[in-house]
């Protein structure tokens, strides 16, 4: 592909909306980001690029990532799209919630419930960590557990909720949620046996929508890198969309690109492109 397809023409004011994961794309397995992918983030954020975090993780599990792209405004997705924020260090935490989009879990939990008996569950406690049926392995989880009924769990509406069960195969997870039909909520199966529930509809894409329509980027000045399945709709809604190396086959297939993994830094491909020294602009 040449490095330019995925630059769009730009106007003397134009700018770019860049929709980038963290865990798989610019954060490695171990959990580190190189210095090269945080330069590279850095200087396409200096470029008229509203470089955007798009991530599954709760906005504690974000914060630390904007912190080491030294990323001190702007906005971030989060909970896949459930809690918008935008980052300001005078706020309280370094953010300010501007969106969140919430759902009752009670019938989703009680089918999976149903069928796992011994599964997972924790439900998003925002910005302060979560609410669960039993604690989470160290690690799986940021921010605060605290262990609550079942009838807790489904009390109040949720933005979030995470299922983890187990032994048992990713395969097999993705086709009982098939089976026991969970219409009401928006889902993505994760490489384990881990499942995120979000409110009716909402994904990264319907978050980064919206944030594209208040910045008035034109749509096709978007940019978006994965490599989950909760990126799917994001790599479908982007004018040009590429995919970790490390991505399965099927995220590969809806995307424009197919980069190197994410060992090997692949998304710095991206975020090259995405850099013109005559334009720089402090964000």
């Amino acid at each position: 592909m040449n490095p330019h397809d995925m630059r769009p023409p730009l106007g003397p004011d134009s700018w770019r909306l860049v929709g980038l994961d963290i865990d798989g794309t610019l954060m490695h397995w171990g959990g580190e980001i190189s210095d090269a992918v945080a330069e590279a983030v850095e200087r396409a954020r200096m470029c008229r690029n509203h470089v955007i975090l798009a991530t599954g993780r709760n906005i504690m599990g974000m914060m630390p990532v904007a912190e080491r792209l030294g990323i001190r405004r702007g906005w971030a997705v989060c909970s896949n799209g459930a809690v918008t924020v935008r980052l300001n260090p005078r706020a309280a935490g370094g953010y300010d919630i501007v969106e969140k989009v919430t759902f009752n879990p009670r019938a989703a939990l009680e089918l999976i419930r149903e069928e796992m008996p011994d599964a997972f569950f924790a439900v998003e406690d925002l910005g302060v960590g979560f609410l669960v049926n039993r604690e989470f392995p160290a690690g799986e989880l940021v921010g605060r557990q605290r262990v609550a009924s079942f009838d807790e769990l489904c009390h109040d509406e949720a933005t979030r909720v995470v299922i983890r069960a187990p032994g048992v195969d990713v395969s097999h997870f993705d086709d009982l949620v098939h089976r026991i039909g969970l219409n009401d909520v928006t889902y993505a199966v994760g490489y384990s046996a881990w499942l995120d529930l979000t409110p009716p509809g909402v994904t990264k894409a319907s978050a980064l929508e919206t944030l594209r329509r208040q910045l008035g980027v034109y749509p096709d000045h978007t940019v978006t890198v994965g490599d989950g399945n909760n990126d799917i709709s994001m790599l479908e809604w982007a004018g040009q969309s590429a995919a970790m190396g490390t991505a399965p086959a099927h995220v590969k297939a809806v995307a424009d690109e197919v980069l190197g993994s994410v060992e090997e830094d692949g998304i710095i491909a991206v975020l090259d492109r995405l850099i013109d020294p005559d334009r720089l602009a402090v964000m």
